[in-house]
């Protein structure tokens, strides 16, 4: 066995109801009373936090609370969100929400303590100091970002970078499937389907890859494909709400682990550009990126197929494309847009699209197999 290691968050907390009580779970881990919790608007004003809010009133914390975070978070709102902790005199940063409002609050939590600027943050390892005490609370079952060392800021109009630490895992990530619960079907899916493109591109990686990480994706793709559809269809149902949260929990420590590759690399431009939100930008991408990489990552793909599509037998090819086939038919059933046309993209803009995916060196360097500018033009084609 190759040697390895593997990181994750040492506390979590998986209970239905949690965030009623998050003020109480807090306590008895932290003495400090002066807290930031990092949202969005739309979370904010919906109600959904007052609970939460009410718990942590009730055991003694002073919150300040941030709620300007958007989708794909760009450098002045993690600037000025951060700039707000600072003039709260915030000790302790809680994350509630989806994956950028993770994001940012990870950002927050490092800024905070030190004199490095964000800019010199950017990579991989590049933060030289500790941060402040970090909680996680998703309220979307897809980004894993609960789970991982990795938080992503929009750099300019339609570029992304990544910022990859140890120091971005949480101390303790909460899992509360009641804030999913009544999640419109469009979001469940869209998120549902990223977290399979984790478990997947972790699975497939070509650095990094482990048997920790290989048992978490295997997990991770069993109860998502289990209980998407089934969460789509009733946004009530408790028992899917809760495995789709775990499932996506598991998907992210196995990418934060094992890392992802040219899916999540050519689905940025389809962020960046055109304001597509990440989990529907790696479904656009998924199935055709598959088709790309089989040759080089069939015996893996018959390995995911078999967890996905059990009953196909036959040859590693077969059950590749049956794999496909049936990621496909996830995304029809669920009735998102499953072509780049469908979400403003033109052929004319193809080019510009595959020359940015280039950008992402990061990632483009764990793919099973390597992909050309040539190679990302075909790929989107056959996307549109």
């Amino acid at each position: 066995m190759n040697p390895f290691k593997f990181q994750t968050v040492p506390s979590l907390v998986v209970e239905f109801g949690a965030a009623r009580r998050i003020g109480a779970i807090l306590r008895e881990r932290y003495t400090q009373t002066r807290l930031c919790l990092v949202t969005d608007g739309f979370l904010y004003k919906s109600g959904l936090l007052n609970p939460a809010l009410a718990s942590l009133a009730e055991h003694g914390w002073q919150v300040t609370v941030i709620d300007d975070v958007v989708a794909d978070p760009p450098e002045h709102i993690v600037l000025e969100a951060t700039e707000r902790a600072r003039r709260a005199e915030a000790e302790v940063v809680l994350g509630l929400g989806g994956g950028s409002s993770m994001d940012v609050a990870k950002l927050i939590a490092a800024l905070l303590p030190t004199e490095q600027p964000l800019k010199d943050m950017y990579g991989i390892g590049k933060i030289t100091g500790q941060r402040l005490p970090l909680i996680q609370v998703p309220t979307t079952a897809g980004t894993g970002s609960e789970v991982t060392a990795v938080s992503i800021v929009t750099t300019g109009e339609t570029t992304k970078m990544g910022v990859v630490s140890p120091q971005l895992y949480a101390d303790l990530a909460i899992l509360d499937a009641e804030l999913t619960i009544g999640l419109p079907s469009a979001i469940t899916a869209a998120t549902g389907i990223d977290a399979m493109v984790h478990a997947i591109e972790a699975y497939t990686t070509a650095h990094l890859k482990n048997p920790v990480s290989d048992m978490l994706a295997v997990k991770a793709l069993d109860l998502i494909s289990r209980h998407l559809l089934r969460a789509c269809k009733d946004g009530s149902d408790r028992e899917a709400r809760e495995a789709m949260l775990v499932g996506a929990m598991f998907a992210g420590q196995a990418f934060a682990n094992a890392p992802v590759a040219a899916v999540h690399a050519l689905a940025y431009p389809v962020g960046g550009i055109f304001h597509v939100a990440h989990g529907l930008s790696n479904s656009l991408v998924l199935p055709h990126v598959l088709r790309f990489n089989a040759p080089a990552a069939t015996v893996l793909y018959a390995e995911i197929a078999d967890v996905l599509v059990p009953g196909v037998t036959g040859s590693a090819e077969a059950k590749t494309q049956a794999l496909i086939a049936a990621l496909e038919d996830i995304a029809e059933a669920t009735c998102i847009p499953r072509t780049l046309r469908e979400v403003g993209v033109k052929e004319s803009d193809l080019a510009r699209m595959a020359s940015d995916a280039m950008l992402q060196t990061r990632l483009l360097g764990n793919n099973p197999r390597p992909v050309t500018e040539a190679d990302a033009l075909a790929i989107y084609t056959a996307a549109f």
